[in-house]
């Protein structure tokens, strides 16, 4: 249960803040929403309650998982399968609609080495662009470091 005030993730859009939590007069009787703001863009999200945990709404990640998030960016032992780039595309998105850090960290690893192959279709481009900015904002605010600070660690990764 998060209350107002409390940082939650929520799957593709990334970190936001609890604003308040909200009964709504409903047909089927009233129910229970957080509204969520999302730091990003400031977009608004009514989010069920009851149903917070089926979307994917979870906490940060603690901030002893961190390192855990950059072991996954350095792994290269993986190998990026050659298919179509729209398979990738889909591969790739029903990870980062998983809410996992981790997913959304291995999303961006994939794209970033794929990216010294060949040229990234538009979306992958922009799926790139997505996952760095989902990433960047919840470690900066796990780690209590600054958004450039964690930019600048993830171009050390893949610039080496």
């Amino acid at each position: 249960m998060f209350k107002e005030g409390d940082l939650a993730v929520y799957p593709a859009h990334g970190v936001g803040i609890i604003e308040s939590v909200e009964t709504k007069a409903l047909a089927s009787g009233s129910k229970d929403f957080y509204i969520m703001r999302i730091l990003e863009n400031g977009m608004i999200i009514m989010i069920p309650t009851d149903n917070a945990h089926a979307v994917g709404l979870r906490t940060l990640i603690d901030r002893q998982d961190v390192p855990k998030v950059y072991a996954v960016l350095k792994l290269r032992s993986i190998e990026v399968e050659n298919q179509t780039w729209n398979r990738r595309y889909r591969e790739y998105m029903d990870k980062i609609k998983t809410g996992s850090v981790f997913e959304v960290a291995a999303v961006l690893r994939d794209l970033c080495l794929l990216k010294t192959d060949k040229t990234l279709s538009f979306g992958e481009r922009k799926m790139l662009d997505t996952a760095r900015a989902l990433l960047v904002k919840e470690l900066a605010l796990a780690g209590r470091m600054a958004e450039e600070q964690i930019e600048q660690d993830i171009r050390g990764i893949f610039d080496s």
